[in-house]
């Protein structure tokens, strides 16, 4: 499969989302409440505001890519930029003391950590709506100990993860929100309230920081995992660091760099809940410059950003309408809004999921990708409908063998959790069509 063409994201000012979401009514209203603030808006206004929801809708309908992007979310850029870089620190970390900082601040992880194979590293969380949302001033019940030389991790370094838990939640609570605010909007284009009342009687959302490995990452991951031959462990990242290209060289190559749709960080799928948020990637390279210089513990942690080698994010999706793969565009600083299959089914078809993947850069093999996701979802009791509800997937061949259709998961009056039980099965059970991918 070729690498299909870029798309830019439909992108949408924050505040135009608040005052769409908090009127009324678009055109049958001159004025919007925000806050308890009553808004007066002009003519040229609500025609803007008409304007904006139906290229909402456009993007997010049948005809549309499936996703948004969202900009000016106030504080996004700075939890996103505390975050993000820490979803790497995290997977390079030896287990013992990543499982101490995971429970100091509460988070799991939904892939096998032990599996040192894997190319993707994953830290989650269960967001409540209406959780109490204070900061813990002891971080999560850290305070007071003096984390000097435990399991090996320095008081520098550990100290970097004190605000992790409380960054996650932020971040998490203000991406739940926007999904809140696109699902009103959608709700008074199509009618109803199914979309906003079927979130908030989920309760809650689960957030991910996840890491996508580079090449030196999957080495280093793999040398720390043994419990032995440490010198043969230095032996063999010290090679890694002399064959690998200075970061004069490397960037000399970005802007020729492509994606290569056969090399995946992961693989076709849908979301299966109603929205998907996530924060535009940061992408990574190693500091290989100072690397010979510094002990082999800290080799591993030096790391500066990276500019996207070819401006898109990595998010590929697939347009059924054209029968052609699309690479994604945003902004930096946005948060993308991605259509599931419970909102494709809730909508009657009238919001479109997306059927998307995660592919690495061709030529860039130490570049590695961060970001964050928020999936919001039903409740597990709701149940689902299928009159007038016509599936619209229609993946080319290539990608059918890997993504079971919609209408061999879903049966009419399911609940979510079926849904997901029986979505969950079909990719990745013992004959999913993922199950060894």
């Amino acid at each position: 499969m070729e690498e299909g063409r870029i798309v830019e994201a439909y992108e949408v000012q924050y505040s135009d989302l608040i005052l769409l979401s908090t009127s009324s009514s678009s055109s049958s209203s001159s004025s919007s409440s925000s806050g308890g603030v009553s808004l007066s808006l002009s003519a040229e206004e609500l025609s803007r505001l008409d304007s904006i929801s139906m290229s909402i809708m456009e993007a997010l309908g049948p005809s549309g890519p499936g996703l948004i992007a969202i900009a000016g979310v106030p504080n996004a850029s700075i939890l996103r930029r505390n975050l993000l870089p820490l979803a790497r620190r995290l997977a390079l970390l030896n287990r013992q003391d990543r499982n101490r900082i995971l429970k100091e601040h509460s988070l799991g992880s939904d892939v096998p950590l032990k599996n040192l194979d894997r190319i993707v590293s994953s830290f989650a969380m269960q967001l409540k709506y209406k959780q109490d949302q204070k900061t813990s001033q002891n971080d999560n019940g850290s305070a007071g100990q003096d984390h000097q030389d435990v399991h090996g991790l320095s008081k520098i370094e550990d100290e970097e993860f004190k605000n992790l838990g409380n960054n996650f939640k932020d971040l998490g609570f203000c991406m739940m929100e926007l999904g809140l605010h696109v699902a009103w909007i959608c709700d008074k284009a199509i009618g109803g309230e199914e979309l906003v009342q079927s979130l908030l009687e989920s309760c809650s959302a689960k957030g991910r920081l996840i890491h996508y490995h580079s090449k030196l990452d999957s080495l280093i991951i793999k040398e720390t995992g043994k419990r032995k031959g440490s010198s043969k462990r230095k032996g063999n990242l010290k090679r890694d660091e002399e064959g690998s290209k200075t970061n004069e060289q490397t960037a000399a190559e970005l802007t020729n760099s492509c994606c290569d749709p056969s090399n995946l960080w992961q693989q076709w799928h849908y979301d299966y809940g109603i929205f998907t948020v996530l924060t535009a990637p940061l992408f990574i390279m190693p500091c290989y410059a100072q690397s010979s210089k510094m002990e082999d513990h800290l080799c591993k942690y030096c790391q500066h950003d990276f500019p996207s080698p070819t401006g898109h994010t990595y998010l590929q999706i697939f347009d059924p309408n054209k029968n052609e793969v699309v690479m994604v565009r945003a902004s930096p600083d946005s948060l993308i809004v991605q259509v599931g299959e419970s909102a494709d089914i809730l909508s009657k078809g009238k919001l479109r999921s997306t059927l998307h993947s995660v592919c690495r850069p061709a030529k860039v093999e130490n570049l590695s990708r961060e970001t964050f996701v928020v999936f919001l979802q039903p409740a597990w009791s709701k149940t689902f409908s299928v009159s007038d509800y016509y599936p619209m997937d229609k993946p080319s061949k290539e990608i059918h063998r890997i993504v079971p259709p919609l209408a061999s998961r879903l049966k009419d009056g399911m609940t979510f959790a079926e849904f997901s039980r029986e979505t969950t099965k079909q990719y990745y059970g013992g004959s999913g069509l993922q199950s060894k991918r």
